[in-house]
């Protein structure tokens, strides 16, 4: 299958290229000097002066939060002994004083500003930058572009080199609260990595992204979006079984409560009907009900039952992965493929859409099934319950600080509040 981040530069060159890398609580600061030029940040050919707006390249965020290179599997064993060095690395920082607070100016290369010599010293206190002097401290030059774009993608930000508030927002976490999150995060790696197959899918809930699996390598990652933090996601383990391509979408109580019927009762006060705008069918003891016979004002809808044909304005696009679960949750696809390119992904009520869900069906139908087969499914509208030979093993997990082999120490925002650090970790 082709690389989907063809013409990116995955997470583990840059720390080859021009990373800092911790070993044994130390930071190796690699020279930067000549690795601007191997650095592409987008497409080869590309420069983020193409389709700019507000400062950055939107398009490009689009493209890098749609499309995450591969790198290294979050539950994987390999993990463990970079994440205690990175605790003991963010010990160090603590107790010399921690992180300076940079100012909420919004910066771009090329800038000169008081707030840029403090943006300077910060990079360098997490390692993200090294620290040779410079003549021109408050000049937002090359070097600190680099080091920008290093924390904007370790820390689940599209790398623009573009200072703006989330970026902000994501410096500004106080080293403590980063120290607390490693630490919390190390027992949960240390409860799940000793748990996974040798072929599994994984969800890493505040990251938003899906990872298949297979011999502690990744062979796929996907963008997704995940429940709002009102309605979210919730942590389990199961076993994908079957994959329902075009199917109809039985809505779930907390859709029918918080969504459908409030637009029900707005709908017929202006004289329309919410079943027959959605093209959604009522039933009754398993007897399809007339639309126009619902009265929304009344108790009688919460005790019915809805469901959607399959087609366009269905939720679910043209796959739903099943799984059990007390939750009544799944993964499926979605129509609306805008949402997988923003930087903030929860968006659901509870379940969660996979990006090129087709690629992730062929995967698990391996032996089984092809991509041409698949691509036959969705082009045709064709509904079929296709019965995995190989269950495939799933876990969503809540993983919000972790480090990879390579030494890069990865920050997720904390999008439940588990952490237990109150809400500046879920500031971006």
């Amino acid at each position: 299958m082709p690389d989907l981040r063809e013409g990116y530069v995955s997470l583990k060159r840059w720390a080859a290229l021009a990373a800092p890398v911790l070993v044994a609580g130390g930071v190796l600061a690699a020279s930067h000097a000549g690795a601007q030029e191997f650095l592409r940040f987008g497409p080869a050919g590309e420069g983020p002066s193409q389709a700019r707006s507000g400062g950055y390249d939107r398009s490009f965020i689009r493209e890098w939060q749609a499309n995450p290179p591969k790198g290294y599997p979050t539950l994987n064993k390999a993990n463990l002994e970079p994440t205690r060095k990175a605790v003991a690395r963010y010990e160090q920082i603590v107790a010399t004083g921690g992180f300076p607070l940079v100012p909420q100016v919004e910066l771009e290369p090329g800038m000169t500003d008081a707030a840029v010599s403090v943006l300077r010293r910060r990079l360098q206190r997490s390692g993200d930058l090294d620290a040779a002097e410079t003549n021109y401290p408050e000049h937002y030059g090359s070097d600190l572009v680099t080091a920008v774009k290093r924390f904007q993608a370790s820390n689940g930000l599209a790398p623009t080199g573009v200072v703006d508030r989330r970026t902000i927002a994501a410096l500004n976490i106080p080293s403590e609260v980063r120290l607390a999150q490693l630490k919390t995060n190390l027992t949960r790696l240390n409860d799940l990595a000793g748990m996974v197959r040798k072929r599994y899918v994984m969800v890493n809930i505040p990251a938003a992204q899906i990872e298949a699996v297979e011999n502690n390598a990744v062979a796929m990652r996907y963008s997704g979006v995940v429940g709002k933090p009102d309605r979210p996601t919730p942590l389990l383990r199961s076993t994908i079984t079957d994959l329902a391509f075009n199917p109809p979408w039985t809505l779930p109580p907390t859709v029918i409560k918080e969504d459908l019927i409030p637009k029900g009762r707005d709908m017929q006060s202006k004289g329309q009907n919410v079943l027959v705008k959605y093209g959604i069918d009522a039933y009754e003891g398993g007897k399809k009900l007339d639309p126009e016979a619902i009265n929304w004002a009344s108790n009688r809808p919460f005790q019915l039952t809805y469901r959607q044909i399959a087609g366009k304005e269905n939720p679910l696009g043209f796959l739903k992965i099943n799984f059990a679960n007390s939750e009544s949750v799944y993964m499926h696809d979605s129509p609306k493929e805008s949402l997988f390119g923003r930087n903030f992904r929860a968006a659901s009520s509870g379940c969660v859409r996979v990006q090129n869900i087709g690629d992730l069906a062929t995967w698990l139908l391996a032996g089984q099934g092809t991509a041409d087969q698949v691509e036959h499914l969705r082009e045709s509208g064709e509904t079929r319950t296709v019965r995995l030979r190989r269950p495939v093993p799933l876990y969503f997990a809540y993983v919000t600080a972790w480090a990879t082999p390579d030494g890069v120490i990865q920050f997720r925002p904390d999008l439940y509040l588990k952490d237990g650090v109150g809400k500046v970790a879920a500031a971006y």
